[in-house]
């Protein structure tokens, strides 16, 4: 009686079908959220945007005349008025404003303004990432106040 050796373990064509797999997979979750921004993106983006719209709030004050935060959505960019330095957002990011009729540039290109006692023309910057997530900055035009939240 002759007995056969025992034999564990996966052969090697087993070992590269599974790494096809997960391969496949990885790249398919990877092109389904290419559609847009990370949430850490999204954040990020909106802080920077909230930043802005504070600089532009203080500078106001400080200065003691009317000061915006310009917001370009065709590319994605903020300046705040006179600064001269503008800051990008994300390439994938879906940006909307809504502000005041007379801040209104032309269909890609608005801002909000400042005033020297802190109150604003208002409004609100939408920031979209992937999917349904989006985020929402807020400004109160008595207060000024600038706020983020969840636009979900």
């Amino acid at each position: 009686m002759r007995l056969r050796p025992f034999r564990s373990g996966f052969t090697l064509l087993e070992v590269l079908l599974v790494l096809v797999i997960a391969a496949g997979g990885y790249l398919l979750v990877l092109r389904l959220s290419g559609s847009g921004v990370s949430g850490a993106q999204l954040k990020s983006a909106a802080r920077a945007v909230a930043a802005g719209l504070r600089d532009a709030r203080g500078t106001a004050i400080a200065r003691q005349e009317p000061t915006a935060l310009l917001v370009d959505l065709e590319r994605r960019r903020i300046e705040v008025e006179g600064r001269g330095r503008p800051h990008a957002l994300p390439e994938r990011l879906s940006l909307k404003l809504y502000t005041a009729q007379s801040e209104i540039v032309d269909e890609q290109r608005g801002s909000i303004r400042f005033y020297p006692d802190g109150s604003s023309t208002g409004g609100r910057v939408t920031l979209q990432g992937a999917g349904d997530s989006q985020l929402l900055v807020d400004v109160d035009w008595l207060t000024g106040r600038v706020t983020i939240r969840d636009g979900a």
